[in-house]
């Protein structure tokens, strides 16, 4: 688990501010790795319909 994941999945209990000053990160590298990781999460879900639409469309092979 990286540093950013440990401040992602604790931020609901702490502020995000003190996670990083904590784990020696810098809050705006954190909010990078945040901004990335919600742009593959949306291009997962993009390509993860038109796969279900090529499979529908093939009569589901």
């Amino acid at each position: 688990m990286s540093r950013f994941e440990f401040v992602h999945d604790h931020r609901d209990a702490f502020e995000v501010k003190r996670l990083c000053e904590v784990l020696q990160v810098n809050r705006s590298s954190y909010y990078k790795w945040l901004s990335g990781r919600q742009t593959r999460q949306r291009a997962d879900e993009r390509l993860a319909t038109r796969i279900r639409e090529v499979h529908a469309a093939s009569g589901g092979a």
